[in-house]
């Protein structure tokens, strides 16, 4: 089986609503491309019980945990301090990290604010940040970063090849318009009981008036038994009477 892997979003910003995430979906479709199983993803608060009872019970869950938000300069920057005590360390100061953000700063903006940036839990791995230089870090299998989508993407770029990697999934779409999904559910739920081991999901659209339908996704780590699920799709959307296109349809 595929490494798994478990999403912690961590920020109040997210969950008011002021924030949109777009950080999920960019790790989704990259851990599905090296063969990591991205199995949960849960958002939570800025709290310190919340976070630090997240971060226990995702770490003993999954082969990989991977947070986003919260280790910046600020007060209500308090990820690195929680995932320090979820793994019982103490938060201390990273010389290293230290010496980077003070070359990188300025002389006199390396303030007391900028210094928390350089404090990680004691035995945590610094990720290294090509976009504005403080690090996230990897603490055990928890992989800890910003929640900056471009800052976020070069850590996690960073640390991705490190990781041990599955089978990548592959997919195969098929669409067709006019064809909806109270006329396809029985024929469609009979083609997934065929290919048990394949994830096949329908996806209304709707581009304009000519252009609604559903799309039909089949996608697995077997590319022979995906290529199977596609065709006997593909047969099915013939069968009732509407024409396959290969792929998800094109946005305007």
């Amino acid at each position: 089986m595929n490494p798994t892997a478990c999403l912690l979003v961590i920020g109040n910003e997210i969950l008011s609503g002021r924030t949109q995430d777009v950080n999920v979906q960019y790790i989704a479709r990259r851990l599905s491309e090296t063969g990591i199983t991205l199995a949960e993803v849960r958002i939570i608060p800025d709290i310190r019980e919340v976070i630090v009872r997240n971060v226990t019970e995702a770490r003993a869950a999954y082969d990989n945990v991977f947070t986003t938000g919260g280790i910046g300069p600020t007060h209500d920057d308090i990820t690195s301090a929680c995932v320090a005590e979820s793994f019982g360390v103490p938060w201390v100061h990273h010389p290293e990290t230290f010496r980077t953000l003070e070359a990188y700063f300025a002389p006199g903006e390396f303030n007391a604010a900028r210094q928390r940036m350089a404090t990680m839990p004691q035995g945590a791995v610094p990720i290294r940040n090509a976009v504005s230089v403080a690090p996230g870090f990897t603490m055990g299998n928890v992989h800890v970063m910003a929640g900056v989508p471009r800052i976020m993407r070069a850590m996690f770029d960073e640390v991705l090849p490190t990781l041990p990697h599955g089978t990548p999934v592959t997919s195969q779409a098929w669409h067709a318009n006019g064809l909806y999904e109270g006329t396809l559910a029985a024929p469609l739920e009979a083609i997934q009981h065929r290919y048990p081991g394949i994830d096949i999901g329908s996806y209304p659209y709707r581009l304009d008036e000519a252009q609604r339908g559903v799309c039909l996704l089949c996608k697995g780590t077997d590319a022979q038994a995906v290529s199977a699920a596609a065709q006997a799709v593909r047969d099915m959307i013939v069968e009732l009477g509407f024409e396959p296109h290969a792929g998800e349809p094109a946005k305007p």
